[in-house]
C-alpha cells in the first residue's frame, strides 16, 4: 500500500516510523520495498533514519547484491554530516565488491558524499581512480559521472583508461554513454592537435630564428607529414560512429557534438542524417536538436543542404519549432534554393499564428540582405504585404522595410511615400515609429510629404505611445534644420507639448532638442553642429542570426540552450599547439606480469612481455574480460591465473541468485580448459632444448599481434621495442607488400589485409584466438578487398563542343582505374582535339567553382596543340560521394571556356571482392533505413545471368560476389571518398519479375543508383 502511495505521488512521510520498523525484516521483497521508501524520505526524516544505521551496516554484508546496493543507496541518502565517516567506509568497501551492480552504486554514492562534505575530495578521488580501472560496462558510466562531479580537472586519471573507455563505449548503458562521450570530448580537446588546421604560417615564420640546418630539417618533416591524426584520436571518432544509430536521442546528440568539436570537417557531415532523423521525435527533443542544427548551419551550411525539405514547417508544429525551422531555412538559403524558399515563405506569411507570420517577415528581410540577387524581389513582396488586412503583418513589414531601405535609400523614394500614407491606418507603435524615423532620415528627398506628416502627428501627439512621441520630436528637429520656413512653428508647438509630458524621457529629449536647434544666448558650442548631429549618415543595420554567438558553448549543453553559462558548465579548451606526450595513455601490463610471475618461471618472461604489450588493447576492448584475462594470464603462471580468475568470475556474476552462480561455474570450467591448454604449451617449451625455438615462437606471437594491431589502428604503446623487432624482420622479408600496407594506413582509415587477424599458433588457445578475431575495429573485414574492374565502358561525354570552344573540342570518360593523385579521388581522362588549322597554345585549367569539400587535381598545362592534333590527359576529382557538378574553366592562351564534369553515380564506386558469407553479414548490418528496394518487370530472357551481369557492370563499377543460388545475383563495391560499402542484390522471382535491393549507409547514392539500374534492367 505504501509503495502504491509513493508511485501515485502521494505523501507517505507520516508512515515513516512504522515503515522503518520493517527494515530488519528477513523477507527480501519487503526489505527491498522498505529501502525504496527510505531513499525517498530519509532526507526529510533524518533523525528516525539514523536509528536504522546499524541495520544498514549489517545489510552491507548481505549475500544478496540488491540488498547491499540498496543499503548503500539509503545510507548515502541520509544527509547528516555526523555519518560521513561511516559513508566513506561503506563506499570504500562497496568499490571493491564482487558485484558490478554494487560498485555502480558506490560510484553514485561518491557524488552524494562529495556534495555533503567537499573536504573528503582527496579520498574520493582515490576511489574514483580505482573504479575507473573497472572493466565492467555497468560501472563505467557511473564512475565517469562521479569523476565529472568531483574532479573534472584531473585529466591524468583518464590517461590510462582512455582506450578502455573508447572500446567499452558501445556496450555501456545509454545515459552512461552520454556522460562518457561528453567527458571524452573535453579530453580530446586537451590531448590532441586540431584536425582542422590546414597549415600553420606562424610556425614557418618562427623557424627563421633557428639554425639553418635545423630549419631545413623541420620544413622537410612538415612537407612529408602536414597533419597526421593521433591513433587515439581516430579510435574515439571511429568507436562513437555506430552510436549515431542509437534509439536514445541524447546519445545521438552527444555523438553529434563530439564530431562537431573534434572530428575533421570532412567527416563531420555524417551527423546531419542522424540529427534530421531525431526531428521525428516529440517536440521537446525537436526543440533541442533544432537549436543545435541552427548553430551548426551558420558555419557549415553544406552539411544540411541535402535535407532542406526536412526543415519545412508543418501546420502541427508548435510555434517555437516553427521559428527554429525558419532560422535554419534562413541559414541554408543561397542563390540556388532561394526561389523555392521564398515560395514557402509566402505560404507561412498567411499563417494564423501571428508570431510565426511576423518571424517569417523578419526571415524574408534577412534573406534580402544576405542574397543581393533577390533583395529587390523581397522588398517588393514586403511592400505588397503593407496592404494586408492583418495589422501585425503590416507592422512587421514596415519594420523590416525600414531596415532594408537604410541600405539603399536613394533608390526607393516611392516606397517611402507609400509608407507615409499608411500612417493614417497603422496603429502598432513600433511600425508608426519606424515610418516616422524613415521619413525623418529622408526628409530632404520627400520635401512635400514630410511637413504634412509632422502636421498630422502634432495633432495626435498627446495620445501617441512614448516610442512614437520620441520619433515625432526627432522628425520635428530634422525638419526644423532642413525646412524651417514651413515647420518652425509646428516644431515649437511639439516641443511645448513635450515639455509637460508625463514621461521624463520625453521631457529630457525635449529640453535637449530645444537647446540644440533653437539658438539663444544660453546655447552652447554644440548648436553649431546640430545639423551634423541629427542628419549624420546612420550605419545600415546588420541582420544577424540570434544563434551566431552560441558556438562558444559546447553543443547539446544547457548553457548552449539558454545562451548563458549555467552552473556546473565545463568549458571546452582550445586545441593545444603541440600534442602532449601520447605515451601517457600506454598501459604497462608488463609490470603486473613480472610481479605475479613465480621465480621458477622467469625464463618465460620475454614471450609474455611481447604478448602483453602487443595485445593489451584487445583485452581492454573485449566484453568477456574474465575469459581473456585468465587465458592470457596462463602464460605468466598459474598463481596469477588463480587469483585473477576468482575476481573476474565474481565480477561477471551476481552473487544473490542461483542462475548467476551457474554462470560462474561455467566460466570456471572454461578457465580450467584454458589452463590445460597453457600447460600443454609449457610442456612443449620445456621439451625444446634450444633457446631459438622459444624466440621463434615469440616472434610468431608478435607478428600475429602486430597484424591485428595494424587493423585496429588503436595501439601505440611499446613502440621502441616493437620497431626494433620489426626492422630486423623487414630485412629478411619482401619489402613491397610492407610498403603497400603502410601507404594504405596513411591514406585511409582502414587496411585491406589479405591475411587473417590472428593465426592459430601453439602459444594461443583456440578460445583466445576467437576473442582476438572479434576485437577487430576496422571499418571493413580483412577478407574484403578492392578488386579490378569487371568491365570498363568506352562511353565518352562532351566536355567542350568545338563550336563553343572556338575549335578546341574536349571529351572525358571514366577509366575505372585507381586515381594516382589521391585515394579519395575519381580518375577522369580528358581528350583534347584541335579542329582548327592553327596551333592552340597554353591549354590549362583556370578558375574552379567547386561545392564545399570537393577537390580537384588538374593536369599540367599543355604548351601547344598542333592543328588536327589530339592529346589525352588525366585528372583526379574528389566528388565527396555525391553527383554534384565540378565546374571549372578550360583556358587557352586567348580564351577561357566554362565547362562541367558531372559523374554518373556508378563511377563513384570501387569494385570489392568478398565472399558470400561476408556479403550476407554486411547486408544484415545495413538493413532498415540503409536499405532501398524496387520490383523489376522484364522479359525472362533479360534475366539470364550474363545479361544481368553485363547490364549492372555497364552502369556501375561493382565487383561480382560468388553466389550459391542461381536466382540471386550479388554485387559489391565501396564509395571512393568514404569507403562505405554498396551492396547490390538482384533476386529473381517467379514469372518475369525480380527484386533489386541496395544496401548502403550512403542512402542518397543508393537511391540514385536504384533509379538508374531499374530502367536498365527492365528494358530488353
Amino acid at each position: 500500500m505504501v509503495g502504491e502511495m509513493i508511485a501515485k505521488g502521494k505523501n507517505a512521510s507520516e508512515l515513516f516510523p512504522a515503515v522503518v520498523k520493517n527494515v530488519a525484516s528477513k523477507n527480501i521483497e519487503i526489505k527491498k520495498l522498505v529501502y525504496v521508501y527510505l531513499v525517498r524520505y530519509a532526507e526529510e526524516q533524518q533523525d528516525l533514519a539514523l536509528l536504522s544505521i546499524s541495520t544498514f551496516q549489517r545489510a552491507l554484508k548481505d549475500p544478496n547484491q540488491l540488498i547491499r546496493a540498496s543499503a548503500l543507496r539509503v545510507l548515502s541518502s541520509i544527509r547528516v554530516p555526523i555519518i560521513v565517516p561511516i559513508m566513506m567506509l561503506a563506499i570504500k568497501e562497496a568499490s571493491a565488491d564482487l558485484s558490478p551492480y554494487v560498485r555502480k552504486n558506490a560510484a553514485h554514492a561518491i557524488q552524494k558524499l562529495y556534495s555533503l562534505d567537499p573536504e573528503q575530495k582527496e579520498m574520493l578521488i582515490e576511489i574514483i581512480e580505482k573504479l575507473l580501472k573497472d572493466k565492467s560496462t555497468l560501472v563505467a558510466g557511473s564512475v565517469v559521472m562521479a569523476f565529472e562531479e568531483v574532479c573534472p580537472d584531473r585529466i591524468d586519471l583518464i590517461h590510462k583508461n582512455y582506450r578502455k573507455l573508447c572500446n567499452l563505449l558501445v556496450d555501456v548503458e545509454e545515459w552512461g554513454q552520454v556522460v562518457i562521450i561528453h567527458m571524452l570530448t573535453r579530453y580530446a580537446r586537451t590531448q590532441f592537435v586540431s584536425p582542422w588546421r590546414q597549415g600553420d604560417v606562424l610556425e614557418d615564420n618562427e623557424k627563421d630564428f633557428y639554425d639553418s640546418d635545423e630549419e631545413q630539417k623541420e620544413k622537410a618533416d612538415k612537407r612529408k607529414r602536414p597533419y597526421a591524426m593521433d591513433p587515439d584520436h581516430r579510435l574515439l571518432i571511429r568507436n562513437t560512429k555506430p552510436l549515431l544509430q542509437s534509439r536514445n536521442a541524447a546519445v545521438v546528440m552527444a555523438v553529434a557534438q563530439l564530431y562537431w568539436h573534434i572530428a575533421p570537417k570532412s567527416e563531420a557531415g555524417i551527423i546531419s542524417k542522424s540529427l534530421v532523423r531525431l526531428l521525428r521525435s516529440n517536440r521537446e527533443v525537436q526543440y533541442i536538436v533544432l537549436q543545435n542544427i541552427a548553430t551548426m548551419s551558420i558555419q557549415r551550411k553544406g552539411m544540411f543542404e541535402p535535407y532542406l525539405k526536412s526543415f519545412y514547417v508543418r501546420s502541427t508544429d508548435a510555434t517555437m519549432i516553427k521559428i527554429l525551422k525558419l532560422e535554419i531555412l534562413t541559414n541554408l538559403a543561397n542563390e540556388a534554393n532561394i526561389s523555392t524558399l521564398l515560395r514557402e515563405f509566402q505560404t507561412y506569411v498567411k499563417s494564423q499564428d501571428k508570431q510565426f507570420a511576423a518571424a517569417t517577415i523578419q526571415t524574408i528581410g534577412r534573406c534580402a540582405t544576405s542574397i543581393t540577387e533577390v533583395s529587390d524581389t523581397c522588398l517588393n513582396g514586403l511592400v505588397c504585404l503593407l496592404s494586408n488586412r492583418d495589422e501585425i503583418v503590416v507592422a512587421e513589414s514596415v519594420v523590416v522595410i525600414k531596415k532594408l531601405l537604410q541600405m539603399q535609400p536613394m533608390q526607393h523614394g516611392e516606397i517611402i511615400k507609400h509608407m507615409a500614407k499608411l500612417l493614417d491606418s497603422i496603429t502598432v507603435p513600433v511600425a508608426r515609429a519606424s515610418i516616422l524615423w524613415l521619413i525623418g532620415e529622408n526628409c530632404e528627398r520627400v520635401p512635400k510629404i514630410a511637413p504634412d506628416v509632422l502636421r498630422k502627428t502634432a495633432k495626435s501627439f498627446t495620445s501617441e505611445d512614448d516610442l512614437v512621441k520620441l520619433q515625432i520630436l526627432n522628425l520635428g528637429a530634422k525638419l526644423y534644420l532642413t525646412n524651417s520656413k514651413q515647420t518652425k512653428l509646428l516644431t515649437q508647438y511639439i516641443l511645448n507639448l513635450g515639455k509637460y509630458d508625463q514621461n521624463y524621457d520625453i521631457r529630457d529629449r525635449t529640453r535637449f532638442i530645444r537647446q540644440l536647434i533653437v539658438p539663444n544666448e544660453k546655447s552652447g558650442a554644440l548648436s553649431k553642429y546640430a545639423k551634423k548631429i541629427f542628419l549624420a549618415q546612420k550605419p545600415a543595420p546588420l541582420l544577424e542570426s540570434p544563434f551566431k554567438d552560441r558556438d562558444h558553448f559546447q553543443l547539446g549543453t544547457l548553457s548552449h540552450t539558454l545562451n548563458t553559462k549555467a552552473t556546473g558548465y565545463l568549458e571546452l579548451s582550445n586545441w593545444p599547439e603541440v600534442a602532449p606526450d601520447p605515451s601517457v595513455r600506454n598501459v604497462e601490463v608488463i609490470e603486473l606480469a613480472k610481479e605475479w610471475t613465480p621465480a621458477g618461471k622467469a625464463k618465460k618472461e620475454n614471450p609474455d612481455k611481447k604478448f602483453y604489450s602487443e595485445s593489451e588493447e584487445e583485452e581492454d576492448s573485449s566484453e568477456s574480460s574474465s575469459d581473456s584475462e585468465s587465458e592470457s594470464g596462463s602464460e605468466s603462471g598459474e598463481d596469477e591465473e588463480d587469483d585473477r580468475s576468482g575476481d573476474s568470475a565474481e565480477d561477471s556474476g551476481e552473487s544473490g541468485s542461483e542462475p548467476e552462480a551457474g554462470k560462474g561455474r561455467a566460466a570456471t570450467r572454461s578457465r580450467a580448459r584454458g589452463r590445460g591448454d597453457s600447460k600443454d604449451v609449457d610442456k612443449e617449451k620445456e621439451n625444446s632444448k634450444t633457446s631459438e625455438s622459444s624466440s621463434g615462437e615469440s616472434s610468431s606471437i608478435e607478428e600475429s599481434s602486430s597484424d591485428s594491431e595494424s587493423e585496429s589502428e588503436s595501439e601505440s604503446e611499446s613502440e621502441s621495442r616493437k620497431v626494433t623487432k620489426e626492422k630486423e624482420k623487414k630485412t629478411k622479408q619482401e619489402r613491397n607488400p610492407l610498403t603497400k600496407d603502410v601507404s594504405l594506413l596513411d591514406l585511409d582509415d582502414f587496411n585491406l589485409v589479405s591475411t587473417p587477424v590472428a593465426l592459430p599458433t601453439p602459444a594461443l588457445s583456440p578460445s583466445l584466438i576467437a576473442d582476438l578475431e572479434g576485437l577487430n575495429l576496422s571499418a571493413t573485414s580483412s577478407v574484403i578487398s578492392v578488386s579490378t574492374p569487371v568491365f570498363v565502358p568506352g562511353k565518352t561525354h562532351v566536355l567542350l563542343h568545338r563550336m563553343s570552344g572556338k575549335g578546341l573540342a574536349a571529351h572525358y570518360f571514366f577509366p575505372r582505374q585507381p586515381c594516382i593523385f589521391g585515394d579519395k579521388m575519381v580518375s577522369v581522362q580528358i581528350t583534347l582535339n584541335n579542329t582548327t588549322d592553327q596551333k592552340i597554345e597554353n591549354i590549362h585549367v583556370g578558375g574552379k567553382k567547386l561545392p564545399m569539400g570537393m577537390q580537384m587535381h588538374v593536369f599540367n598545362p599543355i604548351e601547344s596543340l598542333e592543328p588536327a592534333g589530339s592529346i589525352t590527359v588525366s585528372m583526379g576529382i574528389d566528388f565527396c560521394d555525391s553527383t554534384q557538378t565540378a565546374s571549372f574553366q578550360l583556358c587557352t592562351k586567348d580564351d577561357c571556356f566554362s565547362v562541367n564534369i558531372q559523374p554518373p553515380v556508378g563511377e563513384l564506386l570501387l569494385p570489392v571482392a568478398m565472399s558470400e558469407k561476408d556479403f550476407k553479414k554486411e547486408q544484415g548490418m545495413l538493413s532498415g533505413m540503409n536499405e532501398t528496394s524496387t520490383t523489376i518487370i522484364a522479359a525472362p530472357q533479360n534475366f539470364a545471368s550474363s545479361v544481368i551481369l553485363q547490364k549492372i557492370v555497364n552502369v556501375a563499377n561493382v565487383g561480382v560476389v560468388p553466389s550459391g543460388q542461381d536466382n540471386i545475383h550479388r554485387f559489391a563495391a565501396k564509395t571512393v571518398h568514404s569507403g562505405s560499402l554498396m551492396l547490390v542484390t538482384v533476386e529473381l522471382k517467379e514469372g518475369s519479375t525480380a527484386q533489386l535491393i541496395i544496401n548502403t549507409e550512403k542512402t542518397v547514392i543508393g537511391s540514385v543508383l536504384l533509379r538508374e539500374l531499374k530502367p536498365v534492367l527492365s528494358q530488353g
